[in-house]
Protein backbone atom coordinates (compact mmCIF):
# COMPACT_ATOMS: atom_id res chain seq x y z
CA UNK A 1 0.00 0.00 0.00
CA UNK A 2 1.17 3.50 -0.96
CA UNK A 3 0.71 6.13 2.15
CA UNK A 4 1.52 9.19 0.62
CA UNK A 5 -2.28 10.47 0.12
CA UNK A 6 -2.66 9.49 4.23
CA UNK A 7 0.35 11.08 5.01
CA UNK A 8 -0.08 14.33 3.24
CA UNK A 9 -3.58 14.65 3.81
CA UNK A 10 -3.47 13.94 7.91
CA UNK A 11 -0.03 15.84 8.13
CA UNK A 12 -1.53 18.87 6.42
CA UNK A 13 -4.79 18.15 9.10
CA UNK A 14 -2.27 18.12 11.78
CA UNK A 15 0.19 21.58 10.84
CA UNK A 16 -3.62 23.49 10.53
CA UNK A 17 -4.21 22.46 14.18
CA UNK A 18 -1.05 23.17 14.91
CA UNK A 19 -0.91 26.26 13.85
CA UNK A 20 -4.51 27.18 15.37
CA UNK A 21 -3.00 26.22 18.67
CA UNK A 22 0.24 27.92 18.94
CA UNK A 23 -1.77 31.22 17.74
CA UNK A 24 -3.99 31.15 21.06
CA UNK A 25 -7.26 29.53 19.59
CA UNK A 26 -8.51 26.21 20.40
CA UNK A 27 -9.17 23.50 17.22
CA UNK A 28 -12.73 23.04 19.27
CA UNK A 29 -13.33 26.50 17.78
CA UNK A 30 -13.01 25.63 13.89
CA UNK A 31 -14.73 22.21 14.19
CA UNK A 32 -18.39 23.67 13.86
CA UNK A 33 -21.07 20.48 13.03
CA UNK A 34 -23.13 22.92 10.90
CA UNK A 35 -20.23 24.62 8.73
CA UNK A 36 -18.75 21.04 7.62
CA UNK A 37 -22.15 19.74 6.98
CA UNK A 38 -22.79 22.32 4.39
CA UNK A 39 -19.63 22.59 2.94
CA UNK A 40 -18.46 18.83 2.55
CA UNK A 41 -22.22 17.84 1.75
CA UNK A 42 -22.94 20.87 -0.27
CA UNK A 43 -19.56 19.93 -2.51
CA UNK A 44 -20.53 16.91 -2.90
CA UNK A 45 -23.90 17.43 -4.21
CA UNK A 46 -22.65 20.49 -6.55
CA UNK A 47 -20.46 17.87 -7.31
CA UNK A 48 -22.78 15.09 -8.40
CA UNK A 49 -24.84 17.88 -10.04
CA UNK A 50 -22.12 18.21 -12.54
CA UNK A 51 -21.97 14.69 -13.21
CA UNK A 52 -23.69 11.66 -13.82
CA UNK A 53 -25.21 9.00 -11.13
CA UNK A 54 -22.30 6.00 -11.63
CA UNK A 55 -19.69 8.67 -10.44
CA UNK A 56 -21.23 9.88 -7.49
CA UNK A 57 -22.24 6.21 -6.28
CA UNK A 58 -18.68 5.28 -6.93
CA UNK A 59 -17.27 8.15 -5.36
CA UNK A 60 -16.21 6.04 -2.02
CA UNK A 61 -14.65 3.00 -4.66
CA UNK A 62 -12.45 5.81 -5.57
CA UNK A 63 -11.25 7.26 -2.32
CA UNK A 64 -10.32 3.51 -1.06
CA UNK A 65 -8.29 3.65 -4.33
CA UNK A 66 -6.87 6.99 -3.77
CA UNK A 67 -5.78 6.46 0.21
CA UNK A 68 -4.79 2.66 -0.30
CA UNK A 69 -4.02 1.66 -4.14
CA UNK A 70 -1.24 -0.08 -4.29
CA UNK A 71 1.54 1.07 -6.46
CA UNK A 72 3.66 -1.60 -7.34
CA UNK A 73 7.69 -1.41 -8.86
CA UNK A 74 7.82 -2.03 -12.83
CA UNK A 75 10.62 -3.77 -12.53
CA UNK A 76 8.31 -6.76 -11.00
CA UNK A 77 6.35 -6.69 -14.59
CA UNK A 78 9.20 -6.20 -16.72
CA UNK A 79 10.55 -9.49 -14.79
CA UNK A 80 7.39 -11.28 -15.00
CA UNK A 81 7.15 -10.51 -18.76
CA UNK A 82 10.67 -11.99 -19.58
CA UNK A 83 9.94 -14.86 -17.81
CA UNK A 84 7.24 -15.38 -19.88
CA UNK A 85 9.62 -14.47 -23.12
CA UNK A 86 11.71 -16.82 -22.08
CA UNK A 87 9.49 -20.01 -21.89
CA UNK A 88 7.78 -18.85 -25.07
CA UNK A 89 11.31 -18.82 -26.58
CA UNK A 90 12.19 -22.31 -25.28
CA UNK A 91 8.70 -24.33 -26.16
CA UNK A 92 6.79 -22.04 -28.00
CA UNK A 93 3.49 -19.94 -27.89
CA UNK A 94 1.52 -22.62 -26.77
CA UNK A 95 3.60 -23.36 -24.45
CA UNK A 96 2.21 -20.31 -21.99
CA UNK A 97 -1.19 -21.81 -21.86
CA UNK A 98 -0.32 -23.05 -18.77
CA UNK A 99 1.46 -19.83 -17.20
CA UNK A 100 -1.34 -17.93 -18.14
CA UNK A 101 -3.26 -19.31 -15.08
CA UNK A 102 -0.72 -18.01 -12.96
CA UNK A 103 -0.10 -14.46 -14.04
CA UNK A 104 -1.91 -11.99 -11.73
CA UNK A 105 -1.63 -8.92 -13.75
CA UNK A 106 -5.07 -8.67 -15.36
CA UNK A 107 -4.21 -6.45 -18.53
CA UNK A 108 -1.16 -9.24 -19.24
CA UNK A 109 -3.60 -12.25 -18.52
CA UNK A 110 -5.94 -10.68 -20.99
CA UNK A 111 -3.24 -10.00 -23.60
CA UNK A 112 -1.50 -13.39 -23.18
CA UNK A 113 -4.58 -15.31 -23.97
CA UNK A 114 -4.98 -12.94 -27.35
CA UNK A 115 -1.58 -13.97 -28.05
CA UNK A 116 -2.35 -17.74 -27.28
CA UNK A 117 -5.86 -17.54 -29.21
CA UNK A 118 -3.63 -16.68 -32.33
CA UNK A 119 -5.06 -13.24 -32.93
CA UNK A 120 -3.62 -11.03 -35.73
CA UNK A 121 -0.99 -8.71 -34.32
CA UNK A 122 -2.22 -5.87 -35.49
CA UNK A 123 -5.36 -6.35 -34.36
CA UNK A 124 -4.58 -7.36 -30.86
CA UNK A 125 -2.33 -4.29 -30.44
CA UNK A 126 -5.53 -2.42 -31.45
CA UNK A 127 -7.28 -4.20 -29.29
CA UNK A 128 -5.09 -3.56 -26.36
CA UNK A 129 -5.26 0.02 -26.99
CA UNK A 130 -8.37 0.42 -27.13
CA UNK A 131 -8.48 -1.26 -23.70
CA UNK A 132 -6.10 1.77 -22.31
CA UNK A 133 -7.54 4.88 -23.77
CA UNK A 134 -11.19 3.65 -22.02
CA UNK A 135 -9.13 3.29 -19.17
CA UNK A 136 -8.16 6.88 -19.55
CA UNK A 137 -11.71 8.12 -20.06
CA UNK A 138 -12.64 6.27 -17.22
CA UNK A 139 -10.29 7.31 -14.89
CA UNK A 140 -10.29 11.14 -15.71
CA UNK A 141 -14.38 10.82 -15.71
CA UNK A 142 -13.47 9.25 -11.72
CA UNK A 143 -11.03 11.65 -10.37
CA UNK A 144 -13.34 14.97 -12.05
CA UNK A 145 -15.82 14.53 -9.34
CA UNK A 146 -13.22 15.28 -6.77
CA UNK A 147 -11.58 17.68 -8.50
CA UNK A 148 -15.18 19.45 -8.79
CA UNK A 149 -15.57 19.15 -5.33
CA UNK A 150 -12.39 21.22 -4.66
CA UNK A 151 -13.56 23.68 -7.12
CA UNK A 152 -16.91 23.95 -5.42
CA UNK A 153 -15.92 23.62 -1.73
CA UNK A 154 -14.17 27.42 -1.40
CA UNK A 155 -17.58 28.94 -2.54
CA UNK A 156 -20.06 26.88 -0.96
CA UNK A 157 -17.98 28.28 2.41
CA UNK A 158 -18.56 31.76 1.44
CA UNK A 159 -22.25 30.68 1.23
CA UNK A 160 -22.18 29.77 5.05
CA UNK A 161 -20.67 32.30 6.10
CA UNK A 162 -22.79 34.81 4.33
CA UNK A 163 -25.43 32.83 5.92
CA UNK A 164 -23.92 33.19 9.61
CA UNK A 165 -23.59 36.90 8.73
CA UNK A 166 -27.07 37.15 8.18
CA UNK A 167 -27.79 35.86 11.72
CA UNK A 168 -25.19 37.66 13.09
CA UNK A 169 -27.05 40.29 11.73
CA UNK A 170 -30.52 39.59 12.38
CA UNK A 171 -28.96 39.45 16.65
CA UNK A 172 -27.52 42.75 16.87
CA UNK A 173 -29.56 43.61 19.84
CA UNK A 174 -27.46 40.83 21.35
CA UNK A 175 -23.87 42.61 21.67
CA UNK A 176 -22.45 39.71 24.26
CA UNK A 177 -22.56 37.03 21.38
CA UNK A 178 -21.58 38.99 18.36
CA UNK A 179 -18.11 38.59 18.38
CA UNK A 180 -18.79 34.48 18.62
CA UNK A 181 -21.15 34.57 16.21
CA UNK A 182 -18.60 36.30 13.90
CA UNK A 183 -15.92 34.02 14.31
CA UNK A 184 -18.00 31.27 13.75
CA UNK A 185 -19.63 32.73 10.40
CA UNK A 186 -16.25 32.69 8.87
CA UNK A 187 -15.18 29.15 9.73
CA UNK A 188 -17.09 27.92 6.99
CA UNK A 189 -14.88 29.84 4.58
CA UNK A 190 -12.06 28.12 5.91
CA UNK A 191 -13.70 24.23 5.95
CA UNK A 192 -14.22 25.54 2.37
CA UNK A 193 -10.62 26.05 1.09
CA UNK A 194 -9.32 23.83 4.16
CA UNK A 195 -11.20 21.10 2.48
CA UNK A 196 -10.45 21.95 -1.24
CA UNK A 197 -6.68 22.46 -1.12
CA UNK A 198 -6.05 19.52 1.56
CA UNK A 199 -7.89 16.98 0.89
CA UNK A 200 -10.16 17.18 -2.54
CA UNK A 201 -7.89 18.26 -4.95
CA UNK A 202 -4.84 16.51 -3.94
CA UNK A 203 -7.13 12.99 -3.98
CA UNK A 204 -8.31 14.54 -8.00
CA UNK A 205 -4.40 14.33 -8.63
CA UNK A 206 -3.58 11.17 -6.52
CA UNK A 207 -6.28 9.53 -8.80
CA UNK A 208 -4.98 11.26 -12.04
CA UNK A 209 -1.51 10.00 -10.99
CA UNK A 210 -2.38 6.31 -10.38
CA UNK A 211 -4.25 6.61 -13.41
CA UNK A 212 -1.53 7.18 -15.52
CA UNK A 213 1.26 5.14 -13.37
CA UNK A 214 -1.17 2.23 -14.58
CA UNK A 215 -1.34 3.78 -17.92
CA UNK A 216 1.82 3.39 -18.41
CA UNK A 217 2.26 -0.33 -16.82
CA UNK A 218 -0.31 -1.23 -19.75
CA UNK A 219 1.45 0.33 -22.41
CA UNK A 220 4.65 -1.70 -21.01
CA UNK A 221 2.42 -4.85 -21.03
CA UNK A 222 1.46 -4.46 -24.35
CA UNK A 223 5.11 -4.30 -26.06
CA UNK A 224 5.87 -7.10 -23.92
CA UNK A 225 3.09 -8.65 -25.21
CA UNK A 226 3.80 -8.30 -29.03
CA UNK A 227 7.17 -9.63 -28.00
CA UNK A 228 6.65 -12.59 -27.09
CA UNK A 229 3.64 -13.13 -30.09
CA UNK A 230 6.48 -12.30 -32.38
CA UNK A 231 9.25 -14.51 -30.80
CA UNK A 232 11.67 -12.00 -29.86
CA UNK A 233 14.73 -13.26 -28.19
CA UNK A 234 13.90 -12.96 -24.05
CA UNK A 235 17.38 -10.36 -23.80
CA UNK A 236 15.94 -8.26 -26.54
CA UNK A 237 13.10 -8.12 -24.79
CA UNK A 238 14.24 -7.29 -21.43
CA UNK A 239 16.38 -4.63 -22.62
CA UNK A 240 13.11 -3.03 -24.62
CA UNK A 241 10.77 -2.86 -21.76
CA UNK A 242 13.40 -1.54 -19.42
CA UNK A 243 13.87 1.14 -21.91
CA UNK A 244 10.13 2.63 -21.38
CA UNK A 245 11.06 2.95 -17.71
CA UNK A 246 11.85 6.12 -15.82
CA UNK A 247 16.03 6.33 -15.54
CA UNK A 248 15.84 5.38 -12.02
CA UNK A 249 13.66 2.22 -12.61
CA UNK A 250 15.38 0.87 -15.73
CA UNK A 251 18.83 1.03 -13.20
CA UNK A 252 17.20 -0.88 -10.86
CA UNK A 253 16.04 -3.62 -13.27
CA UNK A 254 19.35 -3.40 -15.34
CA UNK A 255 20.97 -4.31 -11.51
CA UNK A 256 18.13 -7.06 -10.94
CA UNK A 257 19.02 -8.95 -13.96
CA UNK A 258 22.55 -8.95 -13.75
CA UNK A 259 22.19 -10.01 -10.01
CA UNK A 260 20.57 -12.68 -11.27
CA UNK A 261 23.06 -13.70 -13.86
CA UNK A 262 25.55 -13.79 -10.94
CA UNK A 263 23.74 -15.94 -9.13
Amino acid sequence: MDISTIVGVVAGLIIIFTVQILEGGSPASIILIPSMLLVFGGAFAAGMAGGVLKDATGAGKMLQKAFLAKVAPPTQLVEEIVKLAERARREGLLALEDAVKTVQHPFLKRGLQLAIDGTDPDELHDILHAEIAAKKKADKASSKLFENMGGYAPTIGIIGTVMGLVHVLENLDKPDTLGHSIAAAFVATLWGVLSANVIWLPIAARLARLSGVEAEEMELVVDGVLAIQAGSNPRLVAQKLRSLLPPDEAKKAEAAANTKKAA
